[in-house]
């Protein structure tokens, strides 16, 4: 088996036959791929469509599961997987048609363990648009092999989806944290560490999809509240794996960009609470921010946060407040 495809659902009944139609337009035969579709508790039809994909497709296999979230469904495929090499696609995305050959076909050519493809974003009409334009020139898809050090310091970027990478099965001890919002940022650095040789292919495979009322879009506080801890969860993992490899620099951009999120939603929607945020950062040891990543308009927030959080957080509220 050369490739298995591990696909969490949860209630993308809307979404899901697209999606399982773009990995079955492919171009490898059915039987050197693997379709692992993990149904994590569905309350839709989400779990049925499922069903009767495998029931017509030898390649496909289903497991259903009581919720337990992103990353547990994920793990539950990476622990049935059987292919050389693993790809992860959420159920609401969907590929390019013909593309993992060519994929499976250059890990094999260049012995990879890593293999990152370039995506683009589409709306719930499937138009293609690019809301972070800004931000991709940190991100470097040269096709050139290094191990994955270099490449996590010098090329990632800040796009950390584990939908954008190919690799070998044995690097997914790694595994995916359970209960955390962003369990893609708190896994790729870790993989990459484990990776002796990695390169990327500026070529469209991925299609991924912005949705409304996605969790880090949600106005619901509770879920506010919940992806803030996270942010800050994030930003005590990055300083902890920084003090282990203080050359990497793409932890000071990270963190300085997570840093500038939060107190960007603490002056937003917490602004009461904003002194003991601030406190809790400090205690981290964050500041002073990097410039290191950061577009011009986070490098403008970057001063301002240096010189004072609490003034930053002043200045954010007084901004939102203003007439359009």
């Amino acid at each position: 088996m050369k490739l298995s495809i591990i696909v969490p659902i949860y209630n993308v009944e809307q979404y899901l036959g697209r999606c399982l139609d773009s990995l079955l337009m492919q171009d490898l035969s059915p039987e050197e791929y693997e379709i692992i579709l993990v149904d994590d508790g569905s309350k839709d039809g989400s779990g049925t469509i499922a069903d009767e994909y495998a029931a017509g497709h030898k390649n496909i296999r289903v497991v259903h599961q009581a919720n337990s979230g992103l990353s547990e469904a994920r793990n539950t495929g990476i622990s049935l997987a059987t292919g050389k090499y693993v790809m992860f696609v959420d159920s609401d995305d969907y590929l390019e048609p013909n593309v993992i050959k060519g994929i499976v076909d250059k890990m094999d050519a260049d012995h990879l363990d890593v293999l990152r493809f370039n995506y683009q974003n589409v709306d719930e009409q499937y138009n293609v648009f690019e809301p972070n334009k800004v931000s991709k020139p940190f991100t470097d898809y040269r096709d050139e092999i290094c191990d994955g050090q270099t490449f996590l310091s010098e090329r990632l970027g800040g796009g950390c989806y584990a939908c954008q990478f190919a690799l070998a099965r044995e690097l997914l001890r790694i595994s995916f944290m359970r209960g955390r919002y962003f369990e893609d940022t708190l896994w790729t650095p870790r993989m990459l560490m484990q990776a002796k040789r990695v390169t990327s292919v500026n070529t469209i495979v991925y299609n991924y999809l912005l949705r409304k009322g996605s969790i880090t879009q949600s106005i619901d506080i509770d879920k506010q509240r919940k992806v803030l801890e996270d942010k800050l969860f994030l930003i005590e993992d990055f300083v902890n794996q920084q003090s282990q490899y203080p050359s990497i620099r793409w932890f000071d951009g990270m963190i300085a960009n997570t840093v500038i999120g939060v107190l960007s939603t603490v002056a937003r929607s917490f602004y009461a609470d904003r002194q003991t945020y601030i406190s809790r950062l400090r205690q981290l040891r964050v500041f002073p921010l990097s410039s290191y990543m950061l577009t011009p308009a986070a490098r403008r927030k970057r001063l301002l946060i240096n010189l004072s959080p609490r003034l930053f957080c002043c200045a954010m509220r007084a901004s939102a407040a203003l007439p359009k």
